[in-house]
């Protein structure tokens, strides 16, 4: 997912936004529910787990070009972990190391597809900066958009997305100072046949509401720490033993922060689906496809709720049908 930029003007477009909810979602009918329902749009902040290569680089050094990172055989996709044994969790991190080294050669601990190795690489003063340089572009973060699918009433545990987040080599992230913020949405790429489309959106910054904790297969989880539940419809979940062909609804947020209900199709149920494949569903509430085009990204842990009760959460689009899509059983979800 891409990084979003952050404006001055998302705490009003949040505030407009709010103004501008009109869905009752508060389940009175449904109190005794152990689980507020989701469907909120959220920004997620995670850290790398180290500085992660993004790309190669070329250092301009006042004896001609060198490339020290290429040379040790760094590639891109790699974490550096730790330099002379020193855990680099940022890239400022990485940085004062290469500052401290005045040139010194140093052994860099990189991870790599799951397994780690140590190099030695020489950094080199660059001409313009006069600073220490191994030829690396990396990133210490990454950030997207998704949806909450539910949040404990008694602990404020929270399960997100229902599909891992992984890196290039399909490799589970690992949480580092991750943080979630409520999230603005302020337009949609609509999806379209051969392509999937894309909620886009504000991080609210000021509106830290929750700490991730844990990456698993079936999707984000953590505590929320500063959210108002006033408007939270309160639910119970059912099994997937429960769910059955026919009418559904999802909670999702396609437009500012206030989660609106949809109509879909639940067109196949399968308890033993890999992946996170245990519903097939179609859209079928022509609003949402007149915004969306159906199923997009960020929509991941969009709450699926049949005869009132939570079952599970949209997981993948399908590419040539953007209608349609995968979801997964809220109990391989829970407990998690």
């Amino acid at each position: 997912m891409r990084k979003l930029k952050f404006y001055i003007a998302a705490l009003f477009l949040f505030l407009c936004s709010l103004l501008l909810c009109t869905v009752d979602i508060a389940g009175a009918d449904a109190a005794e529910g152990k689980y507020y329902l989701g469907g909120m749009a959220a920004g997620f902040m995670l850290g790398a787990g180290g500085a992660e290569v993004i790309d190669l680089s070329e250092v301009v050094a006042e004896d001609g070009t060198h490339r020290p990172a290429a040379d040790a055989g760094i590639l891109a996709g790699d974490c550096i972990l730790a330099v002379d044994k020193i855990r680099i969790k940022s890239i400022r991190d990485l940085n004062d190391a290469l500052a401290r080294s005045g040139g010194k050669e140093l052994t860099v601990t990189v991870r790599r597809g799951g397994e780690t190795a140590e190099v030695k690489i020489t950094p080199v003063k660059e001409k313009k900066s006069g600073k220490y340089k191994i030829g690396v572009l990396i990133r210490d973060t990454l950030s997207g958009i998704g949806t909450v699918t539910y949040i404990d009433r008694e602990t404020g545990r929270f399960g997100a997305l229902g599909h891992k987040i992984a890196d290039e080599s399909d490799r589970l992230l690992e949480i580092s100072d991750a943080r979630v913020f409520l999230c603005s949405i302020v337009g949609v790429n609509r999806g379209a046949r051969g392509k999937a489309g894309e909620l886009r959106g504000l991080f609210l910054n000021d509106k830290t509401i929750a700490r991730a904790e844990t990456i698993t297969d079936t999707g984000l989880y953590g505590t929320f720490e500063n959210y108002d539940y006033t408007d939270c419809r309160i639910v119970d979940t059912a099994p997937l033993s429960e769910a059955e062909i026919g009418k559904a609804t999802i909670w999702a947020t396609v437009n500012g922060v206030c989660p609106q209900e949809y109509e879909i199709a639940i067109a196949k149920v399968d308890a033993g689906g890999r992946d996170n494949k245990n519903f097939v569903i179609k859209v079928t509430d022509e609003k949402l496809i007149e915004e969306t085009g159906g199923i997009v990204q960020g929509m991941s842990g969009s709450p699926i709720i049949q005869n009132g009760k939570l079952i599970g959460a949209v997981t993948h689009v399908f590419i040539n049908d953007p209608t349609r899509g995968y979801g997964i059983g809220i109990e391989k979800m829970i407990g998690n």
